[in-house]
């Protein structure tokens, strides 16, 4: 680490140029050495997490996918979806080396020099659906994540091919590609549960139409336990599969007691699933979408790759009709994907507020 260094800290306009404008990010301000946490980074006491309310003797399921189509498989992957929605899963066909790799590139582009990043910034990316960033939604929070990303919306091979960082293009892309089987079987089990029998292209479109990959960066921090390195929330997607590094910090809502949390611990070869939001709409609540979190570190850059697998926008969300056949009251009205996804990145993270959205009033 460089040696500290003077930086006016204190100053919001010299801080936002620093890490926003000039793209050095939170990495940047790591990398200056500094002692203290800047102050626009320290949360509330109630967004910090609370090592007494940390649950060790928890933890979610590990889940071998080895024999898929074994009925007690298909069993655990719905029960931990119903009572968890998290769990984690193995020999899930994924080759270690494309896991490896993937977290390499990740490693590669966030090394680069902060105007290379800045290239995929939200004033400079040549699309949409490149941006690098950090924090969430800098714009709405009163205290910022201690988080750097770069988030990759997948259109087509040709577009990636052309408007994707090649310091990890070809790695997400491979990343991507090796974890559709899997991401299918996943979904196919899940939908037998809800009586759903067969997914045709309707219902392919509205689990997986469009795929999101971020690549997430969290940096040494001065002061972990005053700020987070991703607030309280729930993913908006339909799965979420998770590749995080051997580092530790993702931390999930537990059941004992309402502010629980329980440590999801790394494991080699690993995948960490979860069910977002959609997902929960979809079965009218059946499966559920559960807060989950990131703390910072004081002594080690950690890193994750998340593969959001969602509805297209375009896509109406609901109940679907065979959840509500035996005469189930619908929890949840039809809403339109991307208004949903617009009210999600609108506002700070606020635990599991964006459902409320889409919920029927009583």
């Amino acid at each position: 680490m460089a040696p500290a260094i003077a930086f006016p800290t204190t100053d919001a306009t010299a801080l936002t140029d620093f890490v926003i404008n000039q793209g050095n990010g939170v990495k940047g301000l790591s990398e200056l050495g500094l002692r203290a946490l800047p102050k626009h980074y320290i949360q509330p006491v109630g967004e910090r997490i609370d090592v007494n309310k940390i649950i060790t003797n928890e933890s979610i399921p590990i889940i071998d996918m080895s024999n898929w189509e074994d009925p007690s498989v298909a069993d655990s992957i719905c029960d931990a979806a119903e009572k968890w929605g998290f769990f984690q899963i193995i020999n899930h066909g994924v080759p270690l080396e494309v896991l490896d790799n993937v977290q390499g590139a990740t490693h590669r582009f966030f090394g680069l020099p902060a105007e290379e990043k800045n290239k995929y910034s939200k004033d400079h990316s040549p699309s949409n659906s490149v941006r690098f960033g950090t924090s969430f939604s800098p714009q709405a929070e009163k205290a910022l994540e201690w988080k750097d990303y770069l988030s990759l919306f997948y259109v087509s091979e040709e577009e990636a091919a052309a408007l994707w960082p090649p310091a990890c293009r070809d790695e997400v892309l491979e990343f991507m590609k090796g974890s559709e089987v899997v991401i299918k079987q996943l979904l196919q089990v899940l939908m037998k549960r809800l009586n759903v029998n067969e997914i045709d292209e309707t219902k392919k479109s509205l689990l997986m139409g469009s795929v999101r990959v971020n690549l997430n960066y969290y940096p040494v921090c001065p002061n972990p336990e005053l700020t987070v390195g991703v607030g309280r929330h729930s993913d908006v997607s339909t799965l979420t599969i998770l590749l995080q590094d051997e580092i530790g910090g993702l931390y999930v809502k537990g059941h004992q007691g309402e502010d629980s949390w329980i440590h999801v611990p790394p494991i080699k070869g690993s995948l960490v699933i979860n069910v977002g939001d959609a997902l929960q709409i979809l079965s009218n609540g059946q499966y559920k979408s559960i807060e989950h979190r990131v703390i910072a570190n004081a002594s080690k850059n950690r890193i994750s790759v998340p593969i959001f697998v969602n509805p297209r926008p375009s896509d109406m969300i609901g109940p679907l009709p065979k959840v509500l056949a035996n005469g189930e009251k619908p929890i949840y009205k039809q809403v339109l994907y991307s208004d949903y996804v617009k009210h999600f990145f609108r506002k700070a993270h606020d635990g599991k507020g964006t459902v409320e959205f889409a919920k029927i009033s009583s």
